[in-house]
């Protein structure tokens, strides 16, 4: 885990043996730490304000479990820190009290190098003196940083003075003299090669390496001395040219950085301070927005002198806790409210799950989508509950609809396989061909209808159509027939039933003909009523019987006609 590199990362530091060179990696572990836990602390809040913005439950206890996590660890690696700083302290001063001894050391090996280079006149004294302060120089560590050049200068000054005052080149050999100015002219071009490196603590290594290098080659030919030595010279102050204008520019840098910082935080100051005016969850979830903003700006600003960037986070995260502070005691004043309508959801909950088993796939979708009504109408029920509310309330509403789809899907592949098969029987009632017989006619026309009645509904855009077709190439078929008048009024009439049975809404039209029916009796009955009373008006004449027999004759016939009808009615279905 990221957390436990970072704390066996500073215990490897605090453990080391290499403290003082290892600054800058702690320097930067330790921002990248900062950032770490900043970020994770960032995401804490902006998980608790996406769960409320998304209407997803907070669990209070998850998110102080992180939080107490992230003091531990944070608490955790300061404990260590503090240690690594301790004995960096220790170091430094150790350090410092070093170089101060080791220039004071320096300085009087300078001195009496240079009382060698103006008095000894003994050359082999001279050449034991020198290589004596040449060892010692070597042993002797570092001095300030603000020294080194001067110091150096001084020393490599003297022992070129000693080289050429004590006048030995002549003892020399020619192949020595080329030698070391191959070797000095090499380490120039090694010096070059710092300038084309990135890492500026290696560049101080390296540096005084050569420096130490330079010193230990022995003369060159005089003809070329100045040539090296001012090549030497000016590679040297190049190199440290680089070195100083790598520190002044980062100190530039962190100074801007600290500026942007500081604008940062007066913008947080502005958005905390509103603090006291937010009167509703989306004033405070608006300026949440703006807050976060500026967190995440913050984040991608580098650091400032680390005195000053240590004080001005501690303003800024203390600003930034301010307003969290306030927006979490604002939000659980109002949790009361919400908790009172979870209950209400609660209740529209056990509503759905009550229905969501129901076949009565009209209906039951009617009801649920008053219940879906209701649930807004009821409102946001807050983070708490919200999420968990909605999840459980959709699920039972999924669960009805998914299954009312998959019911309507399978009836939608059966209609689609019914239309298949209701185009088949068309096709052969269209190239049926009547043969002479009436009673095998009306035979094959029925089992024709039958066959077409048998088969299921079609899809609704294909039903009139379908039906359209079917009844045009029946009625034709039965008009062909020649019947006579009762009997082609009643085989019309089956017709006319199967017909409607091939129809999608054969029980509206089988209402329908119904009522056309009963309204035919009603008429006749009517008409029955009104001859029988006509009857009573005759005399007993035998003028007045010819006239009472034709209208009995006629009653006889409605009658006939009214049992007829009734005969149809129960050829209905459902009659």
């Amino acid at each position: 885990m990221e957390e436990l590199n970072f704390l066996e990362r500073i215990q490897k530091f605090a453990d080391s043996d290499a403290i003082l060179k290892e600054g800058r990696d702690v320097n930067e572990l330790r921002a990248k730490f900062d950032d770490y836990i900043l970020e994770a602390e960032r995401k804490i809040q902006v998980q608790e304000l996406e769960e409320k913005e998304n209407s997803e439950e907070v669990d209070s206890s998850i998110l102080k479990k992180k939080t107490e996590e992230l003091v531990q660890l944070k608490d955790g690696f300061y404990e260590i820190y503090s240690v690594y700083k301790e004995k960096k302290k220790l170091l430094v001063d150790a350090k410092n009290n070093s170089e101060s001894e080791n220039l004071s050391k320096k300085t009087a090996l300078i001195k009496r190098l240079q009382e060698v280079v103006t008095t000894e006149e003994n050359i082999g004294s001279a050449f034991g003196s020198l290589k004596e302060i040449q060892e010692s120089w070597k042993e002797i560590g570092d001095i300030p940083r603000d020294k080194r050049n001067d110091i150096q200068s001084e020393f490599s000054r003297l022992i070129e003075d000693f080289f050429y005052n004590i006048k030995i080149y002549k003892d020399l050999k020619d192949h020595d003299f080329h030698r070391n100015a191959q070797l000095k002219t090499a380490l120039i071009e090694e010096l070059k090669k710092l300038n084309e490196m990135k890492s500026i603590k290696e560049v101080e290594t390296q540096l005084k390496k050569l420096q130490n290098d330079w010193n230990d080659i022995g003369p060159v030919p005089n003809e070329q001395w100045e040539t090296l030595k001012e090549g030497y010279w000016t590679e040297v102050r190049s190199v440290y040219n680089k070195v100083n204008r790598f520190y002044d520019d980062r100190r530039v840098k962190m100074l801007e950085n600290l500026e942007v910082k500081k604008a940062l935080l007066e913008e947080v100051i502005i958005l905390s301070a509103k603090r006291e005016d937010l009167k509703g969850a989306k004033e405070w979830d608006a300026v949440t927005k703006d807050v976060l903003a500026i967190q995440a700006k913050w984040k991608t600003v580098g650091f400032g002198p680390k005195k000053e960037n240590d004080v001005i986070w501690k303003k800024f995260r203390a600003q930034c806790d301010d307003f969290f502070n306030a927006k979490k005691e604002f939000f659980g004043e109002i949790q009361e409210v919400y908790n009172a309508l979870a209950e209400k959801k609660k209740a529209l909950i056990e509503k759905v799950k009550a229905l969501k088993n129901s076949t009565e796939w009209k209906d039951t979708a009617a009801k649920l989508k008053q219940f879906q009504s209701q649930w807004k109408l009821i409102g946001h029920s807050g983070v708490k509950h919200e999420q968990k509310l909605w999840k459980e309330f959709r699920g039972a509403c999924d669960a009805f609809f998914n299954s009312r789809q998959n019911h309507f899907d399978e009836k939608d592949a059966q209609n689609e396989a019914n239309l298949v098969l209701k185009q088949a029987v068309l096709a052969k009632i269209e190239k049926y061909t009547p043969s002479e017989d009436k009673k095998v006619v009306i035979a094959e026309l029925k089992e024709l209808s039958k066959a077409f009645n048998a088969i299921g509904h079609v899809p609704i855009k294909q039903k009139d159509e379908i039906f359209t077709a079917y009844k045009k190439l029946m009625d034709a078929h039965y008009k062909s027939i020649k019947l006579e008048a009762a009997e082609q009024e009643q085989i019309l009439f089956e017709a006319k039933i199967d017909l409607l049975k091939g129809n999608s809404n054969s029980f509206k039209h089988f209402d329908d003909l119904k009522f056309d029916l009963r309204k035919s009796i009603d008429i006749h009955n009517k008409e029955i009523t009104q001859l029988e009373n006509n009857l009573g008006f005759f005399a007993n004449s035998k003028g007045a019987d010819s006239l009472k027999k034709g209208v009995e004759d006629k009653v006889r016939v409605i009658k006939q006609k009214v049992e007829t009808i009734k005969q149809q009615l129960k050829m209905i279905p459902n009659e």
